[in-house]
């Protein structure tokens, strides 16, 4: 099938494997989620994890209640956050990569990640006492709401500074994209040099990664914003697949480029804003998962932009049993466990490129 086809909803063959893939991809994610409701110090397997769930809703009766407990006290909203902080990691990715048409487009381009982690340094580090004078509930989301919003600003200065003449250039939006997030990092390196030593660890383990702070409290915070961009994400298929034609061929098609860049960049960052701020930073998620759904299903948007919530829940649900589970009763940081997935498989997409193109 051309990209022309796909780009206006040709259908040579195509959707009955786009279709296939999906199913197969949400079968990993629907195992991952079992798997991570079960994986711990009181294992619960895939059958009592339902039961558990079915009698939550009034299904069935009487259940364990130890195991009751921890399900739905502990397990079951760090999973909800792991697999809509994955997804939205995927999409972002999927979205960026589309949109600027480069495999190699990673969501903390756009500074939401550094945006993020310098709101949140300047919480643990100079707000220190405020938290502490605040009650516990209110003083638990003031970090994620930090985080959320200081991402957000960051996007909208990446987003300024990169119009050109009224439209986005993507290498001037890059550009800015990189010297947003140096700043940021200069601005968190400053920080952590005035912090205390109790201070300093808070900051890195935030920056690392985690799904361990997860609560219904944090989740009620940041579900709600990952499942819109989730669910509005494939409305922007068709417009990508056009996109991937060239912006002046898109152009002569009706596509409006510069209303298709804002809606993708800030999809983007409602995904990562809100993931990020009660996770920490979590790497190469988004810059991984959509070549891999593009390995196995092709470039159509389409199948790439829901095939990536898929992928990228199931392997931050993964990513996350591995973290809890191979030191326990410690906890690696889950953005450590994404690096070293990651960095290999980049290094090998890399030399993958060159190949292809007979560099040596």
């Amino acid at each position: 099938m051309s990209v022309l086809a796909i780009a206006t909803g040709g259908r040579a063959g195509t959707p009955p494997s786009r279709a296939l893939l999906l199913v197969a991809l949400a079968a990993v994610f629907a195992a991952a989620f079992l798997a991570s409701l079960g994986a711990g110090a009181v294992p619960i397997g895939p059958l009592e994890a339902l039961t558990v769930l079915a009698a939550r809703v009034g299904l069935v009766g009487d259940v364990d209640s130890a195991q009751a407990n921890v399900l739905l006290a502990i397990r079951l909203p760090r999973t909800v956050l792991g697999a809509l902080a994955g997804a939205g990691l995927g999409i972002s990715g999927a979205l960026l990569q589309g949109m600027f048409r480069n495999p190699l487009v990673d969501p903390g381009l756009i500074g939401v990640s550094s945006g993020a982690a310098l709101a949140a340094a300047s919480v643990l580090v100079l707000g220190e006492s405020l938290l502490a004078a605040m009650p516990a509930s209110a003083s638990l989301l003031v970090l994620p709401l930090a985080a959320f919003f200081g991402g957000l600003a960051a996007v909208a200065a990446v987003q300024r500074l990169g119009r050109v003449a009224g439209q986005t250039s993507v290498s001037v939006f890059l550009l800015a994209g990189v010297a947003v997030n140096a700043l940021a990092g200069a601005a968190v390196g400053l920080l952590l040099f005035i912090a205390s030593d109790a201070q300093m660890r808070r900051v890195t383990f935030w920056n690392l990664g985690s799904l361990g702070g997860a609560t219904w409290s944090t989740l009620a915070v940041a579900g709600p914003l990952l499942l819109i961009s989730i669910g509005a994400a494939p409305r922007l298929a068709r417009d990508l697949n056009l996109l991937s034609l060239g912006e002046a061929e898109a152009g002569h098609l009706g596509l409006d480029v510069e209303s298709l860049k804002r809606h993708g960049v800030t999809l983007a960052a409602l995904a990562v804003g809100a993931g990020v701020a009660v996770t920490g930073v979590i790497g190469f998620v988004g810059l991984v998962v959509p070549h891999l759904v593009r390995l196995l299903g092709g470039p159509d948007h389409r199948g790439l932009i829901p095939g990536s919530a898929f992928l990228g829940g199931a392997i931050l649900l993964f990513a996350d049993i591995f973290a809890r589970t191979v030191a326990a009763p410690a906890e690696i940081p889950i953005g450590v466990v994404t690096a070293l997935l990651g960095a290999p498989f980049l290094l090998w997409l890399v030399r993958r490129q060159q190949e292809k193109r007979g560099w040596q």
